[in-house]
């Protein structure tokens, strides 16, 4: 069975650059390409397991970092005129100015979120002056945890539950909201649960790819909350807005005269 999900926090190789360099506790300046291409090649794998898309421009982005690689351990061929050589653009110097651009513009971006959202808080208005709309839960960002942890986390699983090579071919067309229902109820019954204790030894990399997807979904649309520990293990819990009912009918509508969603689309 193969999954395809579509989430607005996938940003781009971009951001996931920028994760990797605040993993590293350094400044974006001191920046070390050898340290960072070896863990963005291991993403760009997962996102592969995870068919989360087009992942094109992450292999570009491979592709520039593998080649500073090579040229910070090669010796430098001096230029007769430096001066007026041509800008590289794949030089890094500009990667780093590339990387200072998109923080700039992230940070702004979240001061301004909190702004407006401040500005709410303190201003309200008469319920017969506040227009209808209805808020989309899968455009919210997943509370607590950034996507890039889960996706590290979930290559760790994926690793670590590898066994040999398979001798026939799986079909399994176990639906999301199984899954979900499975964390759902366990979250009813216990305080936190944690994702590695959900998991069988020696499951079959489609349910992990299953597990993985109804984490995020019941993230997103249900009130659930994600928190990474020291050890790097990923608990789930009820959050503030925790909905005790799922709607497994809504989960189940892939029609497109069906409620618009951005749930995983089940192929058979």
């Amino acid at each position: 069975m193969a999954f395809l999900v579509q989430l607005p926090a996938y940003r781009g190789p971009i951001d996931l650059l920028l994760y990797l360099v605040r993993r590293q506790e350094v400044g974006i300046h001191s920046l070390a390409i050898a340290r960072v291409v070896d863990q963005f090649i291991e993403y760009i794998e997962v996102l592969q397991e995870l068919d989360l898309g087009d992942v094109a421009d992450f292999l570009d982005m491979a592709s520039t970092l593998v080649e500073l690689k090579s040229q910070s351990v090669l010796p430098r061929i001096e230029e007769s005129d430096e001066e007026n050589a041509p800008i590289d653009d794949d030089s890094p110097d500009v990667l780093i100015q590339r990387l200072l651009e998109y923080k700039r513009m992230r940070d702004a971006a979240e001061i301004l979120a909190e702004m407006s959202q401040r500005w709410q808080q303190r201003y309200t208005r008469l319920c017969d002056d506040l227009p209808s709309r209805q808020l989309d839960p899968g455009s919210q960002p997943i509370a607590d945890l950034q996507l890039w942890d889960l996706v590290n986390t979930f290559g760790r699983i994926v690793r670590e539950s590898a066994g040999p090579p398979p001798t026939q071919v799986i079909y399994d067309d176990t639906p999301i909201h199984v899954y979900m229902q499975r964390i759902h109820e366990r979250l009813l019954q216990e305080e936190s649960v944690s994702l590695f204790d959900l998991l069988r030894p020696g499951a079959h990399k489609s349910a992990l790819i299953g597990w993985f997807l109804a984490l995020l979904e019941l993230a997103r649309h249900y009130g659930a909350v994600t928190e990474q520990d020291e050890n790097g293990e990923i608990r789930i819990r009820r959050g503030p807005e925790f909905r005790e009912r799922l709607e497994v009918a809504q989960i189940d509508d892939y029609s497109e005269a069906g409620r618009p969603t951005n749930l995983p689309i089940k192929m058979r």
